[in-house]
């Protein structure tokens, strides 16, 4: 069985590996377990707002930390020697101890988000959820994001652009692995975005529309995960069986038994 320290330096290495990573995001045991089984899964990651909908909860930090932990934590036993790279939102207040809490449970790696935050507050949150991962002696991998596209609005895309990078030099430079952008952005934008911060520090989110991960591939980019999308994708087969169920049909052609 590897070692925390083990999972942690083999999600490094697929971070800064030629090879963009590919994770589909998890809500709970069973997704971990099915997804853990797929040849070429190479590392799993988690979906706060999967969790938290899967919970009753809406995203945003309204599920409880202990609750968030307890799922994440059970997800990296259901993956065994596969490294878990956990959704933990904003770090619930305490960027630190949601990291050192996360760590103690098997995970290691985190997204963790900037709300739009003062850049100069969202650098503290960087430096102690980094901090929380050298006291544990854990290479932590912190893939720390920006909202800057999220939360555009009507500004003008080169000042979004422009602020996007200043955040992701300055997480950079605090100790953060990567940084994240999710939004549905262009290949000029990633490329930009990639120049300003080197290979293999820009993740993206796979949606509706983004690049062909053969670009994400060839412009540097580390990884692409799917946040909500993945769940989305099993609602949809939930809800046409439903449908097709009520309208006299079945189970469909090609189901697989996998729990």
């Amino acid at each position: 069985m590897s070692t925390i320290v083990d999972k942690a330096t083999e999600l490094r290495r697929l971070h800064e590996a030629p090879e963009l990573l590919l994770v589909v995001n998890v809500w709970d045991a069973i997704t971990a377990q099915v997804v853990a089984q797929v040849p070429g899964t190479k590392a799993l990651a988690t979906a706060s707002h999967g969790i938290a909908a899967s919970r009753g909860y809406e995203d945003g930090e309204n599920i409880p930390r202990d609750e968030m932990i307890a799922e994440v934590g059970l997800i990296a036993r259901v993956a065994g020697d596969l490294p878990v790279t956990a959704d933990l939102e904003a770090g619930y207040g305490d960027p630190g101890g949601t990291i050192a809490r996360a760590i103690d449970v098997g995970i290691v790696g985190a997204n963790l988000e900037d709300q739009m935050k003062p850049l100069a507050d969202s650098v503290r949150a960087v430096e102690a959820a980094v901090a929380a991962g050298e006291k544990a002696g854990v290479p932590f991998v912190l893939n720390a994001r920006t909202d800057a596209f999220l939360k555009a609005g009507d500004r003008d895309p080169e000042e979004v652009l422009a602020d996007a990078i200043e955040r992701g030099r300055a997480y950079l430079e605090a100790g953060a692995t990567t940084f994240f952008v999710p939004g549905k952005l262009d290949e000029t934008t990633v490329g930009r975005l990639v120049e300003a911060l080197g290979e293999r520090k820009v993740n993206l989110i796979g949606v509706p529309g983004s690049i062909p991960l053969g670009t994400a591939q060839k412009l540097g980019v580390a990884r692409v995960s799917y946040g909500p999308w993945s769940q989305n994708v099993a609602l949809t087969a939930l809800a046409a069986l439903a449908e097709d169920v009520y309208a006299g049909g079945g189970l469909p052609a090609g189901t697989r038994r996998l729990s």
